[in-house]
């Protein structure tokens, strides 16, 4: 079984993290994709992060009905900090050999990948699955990086969670972002100080 790791902190899930997860199934290396909601750490609990269980909540309600995704919170009950790493470690140690995992990333952090906490134990226990833009150059990764990783075709949507959450009082501009029934949660909860 194939199974690819897609990791965030979701806040909030948008079309864009939608899109990019469709990607990942649809390129054929995968048999399923579980999507990993990362925890906060306590300082950024505030009024501009929504709380891990509505994110989760949403998370849930955005990816509801699709075939071969699965939510999993492994992330918010590992110790202390949650690195990629040790989640990786985890999941490989609890569902043995039967399971082939790849961790799958978006093109703007595989140009940083080699910033993030143990990457190269990462790259020893796994592969990557990038989702690649069109006319993307790759010039600047590390060639180590690049023999681990695997390229998709993606064609993105161009917005951030930061981006949506600046946008929050225009309901009419996020319509075409957030799934409605997002939409609806952190307008319910008045998430992100949103206004109504």
């Amino acid at each position: 079984m194939r199974i690819g790791l897609f990791g965030g902190t979701f806040d909030p899930v948008h079309n864009g993290h939608l899109s990019i997860a469709d990607s990942f199934l649809k390129s054929g290396q995968l048999d399923e994709l579980w999507v990993l909601l990362t925890p906060f750490p306590p300082h950024k609990e505030d009024a501009n992060h929504a709380s891990y269980p509505l994110r989760l909540k949403m998370l849930e309600t955005a990816f509801e009905g699709l075939s071969n995704i699965s939510i999993l919170t492994i992330e918010n009950e590992l110790p202390r900090p949650s690195y990629s790493f040790n989640t990786i470690r985890h999941l490989k140690k609890t569902y043995g050999s039967d399971y082939e995992f790849y961790f799958c990333i978006g093109e703007d952090n595989l140009a940083k990948f080699n910033t993030w906490k143990f990457h190269e134990k990462i790259l020893d226990e796994t592969r990557l699955i990038v989702a690649q833009r069109p006319g993307s150059d790759h010039s600047e990764v590390e060639s180590y990086i690049l023999e681990k990783t695997t390229f998709v075709y993606h064609d993105p949507l161009d917005y951030s969670s930061s981006e949506v959450k600046e946008m929050i009082n225009n309901r009419n501009a996020l319509e075409n972002m957030l799934p409605e029934k997002v939409l609806n949660i952190i307008e319910a909860e008045e998430l992100y100080r949103i206004k109504i």
